[in-house]
Order: structure tokens, then sequence, then C-alpha cells
């Protein structure tokens, strides 16, 4: 049978949906293949990588992985560190060693660093079996979140919110003269002139209703021009 497509690149489907004839395709995350065909097994966005097929689901809760950098939020202080809301159902834990390069005495008040409800941008360095989650403020970018405005946005938008390379976030960061951080979880955090957080934030959510278009940078482009009165390169 000669192969097929009978889909296109960000096209949305639904299960069972098939997406190609032929073994030519392979299947990836979210498709399956039945006899020669290849079909889809959730809701979701289709991305075709050369041969490879995958569906991106358009909504669904954050699953920690290794090397994700993601904003949390301090719930806890710890003897030995703090325990860190990262808006997923697992626990996730800051060490002392992994938080500064300061040294911290033993029985120190670990507030003077990290209180209650402190905002952090930091990054996943392990997730056991158990779901427990490591993370570390111990690199470029990672640091304490102060000021500014924190919203939340679904996990599964934050790749369009970001862009390719980064263009997305880049040319809100140059529109607004704003410092955004978008954290894999889906948590974001904005800081700048009052005025402009707000167009950064009405942006995102632009950007989040209407992810699956095609031609979006263009239209957030115009989007950021008519609000900043500010030609967007």
């Amino acid at each position: 049978m000669t192969a097929k497509l009978h889909i296109q690149e960000r096209q949305i489907v639904v299960p069972g949906q098939v997406l190609a004839t032929g073994l030519e395709y392979l299947p990836s995350k979210g498709t399956y293949r039945h006899n020669d065909t290849i079909r889809a097994n959730r809701i979701g966005l289709v991305q075709i990588d050369g041969k490879v097929i995958k569906t991106i689901p358009l909504a669904g809760r954050y699953l920690p992985k290794r090397g994700d950098t993601v904003v949390g939020r301090i719930s806890d202080v710890l003897i030995s560190g703090w325990r860190v809301d990262l808006h997923t159902m697992v626990d996730s834990v800051l060490s002392l060693k992994e938080a500064t390069n300061e040294y911290i005495k033993r029985g120190e008040d670990l507030t003077r660093y990290f209180a209650l409800d402190d905002w952090i941008s930091c990054k996943i360095t392990q997730v056991t079996s158990q779901n427990l989650v490591d993370v570390s403020m111990r690199g470029p970018g990672l640091f304490k979140l102060e000021g500014g405005t924190i919203i939340e946005v679904d996990s599964q938008k934050v790749p369009r919110i970001i862009g390719a390379r980064g263009s997305m976030v880049r040319m809100l960061k140059k529109a607004t003269d704003c410092n955004v951080v978008v954290g894999q979880n889906g948590v974001i955090w904005i800081k700048g002139e009052p005025d402009m957080e707000v167009i950064v934030i009405r942006s995102i959510r632009l950007i989040e209703q209407n992810s699956h278009l095609q031609g979006l940078t263009e239209t957030i482009k115009e989007f950021l021009e008519d609000l900043t009165g500010n030609e967007v390169e």
C-alpha cells in the first residue's frame, strides 16, 4: 500500500482517527499502529518529524522530568532544606547543598535564605521511582523570584509560549522590557512596569487560547505592537 498522510502538522485529532497509512510512517507518543495505519490515542495536536508522527495533548497535568526548569513556591522549611510546591501531585525538595554556594551552619535559621511562600526558579535534578523530586538552584537562570507577578498556564501550552528556540518569550521580553521566567510546569513569573506586566499576561493568555493555530507568532507580534505602540522586530 502506498504511504499516505491523512492529516496536517498541528491539526487537532481525536482518539482512533487515522493519521497515516503505510508502513513507512512510524508511531510515537500519543499514537499507535493498527494494521497498516497509524491512529491517535488521545485528543491533541499532530506533530510530524520526518516519518515519525506523534500527538501533543491539548491539556494535562505536568509530569516532572529531569532537566526541566520549573517555577516553584516554598511550601515548608525543613531541617535540611525546603519543600517546594511545583503544582504537581508529587513532593519536591531543595536541599541545603543545592540551594546556595554559601556555607550554612547546622541549626541556622533557613528562612534567612528562603521563607514560606517565596518563589524560586529551579531545575529538576532527579525524579525517583517513588515520585520524589529533587531540585537545584545551582546554575544559570536559577534564582529567587522577588516581586513581579505569578500566573499559571496549562503546562502543555508551555512549548508554544516559549516558542521555537525561545523566540516567542524573547519577543515578549523585548516588546515590554519585562523579565519573564517560564517554568515547564506551567508557572510563569513576570516582572516589569505594572502596565507592561499586564500586556505580557494578556499576550500569554492569547497564546494559550490559540496555541493550535498556525501563524501565531505574527498574531502576537501585531498584538504587542498595538498595545505598546512600538514596532516589534
